[in-house]
């Protein structure tokens, strides 16, 4: 069964009754979840999910751990953080993961920020792009948005993968693409094209740019 934004895992007979075993336990005492989250992966599988690309086995499974929190708001908030803090990475990205499920089934409301804030001061490309989701695009400020935005592009995650884009692209964002690109072609260096579909919804940013680079785009 699918979980709001957590898919259907193909898990084996001894998986599912781990997992469910699992969710129960943490149901009754939410102390439990600090041994069984990092356990997911052995006991449920690392693979990739079928036809759900982003997502592991782990990953979905230790979501629906989370889930299973009797937690709301700030309490949740300082649970997540907790696990995000002392896993390892793909622990991270189970959480990061989690949050737009999080936020529509347990109200996490934006207790989960500082996650993202802190998932976006690294430079794993994986981290970033998992804090981008949905969760973000919903809950950071137009200034933080931009920043992290413009740190993907930085770092090399595809701004395709950043959710809200078309809705959060402003002049400002354009502005800062722009600063950010006649940087790179001074300096001699490519301009990454993730950066043009942005300055595009502003062509009067533009004219600096065709400029150095001497020809229309």
């Amino acid at each position: 069964m699918t979980t709001s934004n957590v898919p259907e895992i193909p898990l084996t007979d001894e998986g599912a009754r781990w997992l469910e075993a699992a969710m129960e336990r943490v149901r009754a005492d939410a102390g439990t979840l600090a041994a069984l989250f990092p356990a997911a992966g052995r006991a449920c599988g690392r693979e990739p999910v079928p036809g759900d690309p982003g997502w592991t086995v782990d990953e979905a499974a230790r979501a629906r751990l989370l889930l299973a929190l009797p937690q709301t708001g700030a309490q949740l908030g300082e649970t997540l953080f907790e696990l995000y803090a002392h896993g390892d990475a793909a622990e991270r990205l189970a959480v990061l993961r989690s949050l737009p499920a999080l936020e529509h089934d347990s109200g996490l409301g934006d207790a989960g920020v500082p996650l993202v804030r802190d998932a976006l001061r690294t430079n794993d490309a994986r981290l970033v792009q998992a804090a981008m989701g949905p969760y973000a695009a919903g809950h950071l400020s137009d200034h933080a948005y931009r920043q992290a935005v413009l740190k993907c592009v930085f770092i090399g995650v595809p701004l395709a993968a950043v959710a809200g884009l078309d809705r959060r692209a402003d002049g400002e964002m354009a502005r800062m693409m722009a600063d950010f690109a006649e940087e790179r072609l001074l300096a001699g260096r490519e301009v990454p094209p993730d950066v043009w579909p942005v300055l595009e919804r502003h062509p009067t940013l533009l004219t600096r740019i065709h400029a150095l680079i001497g020809e229309e785009r």
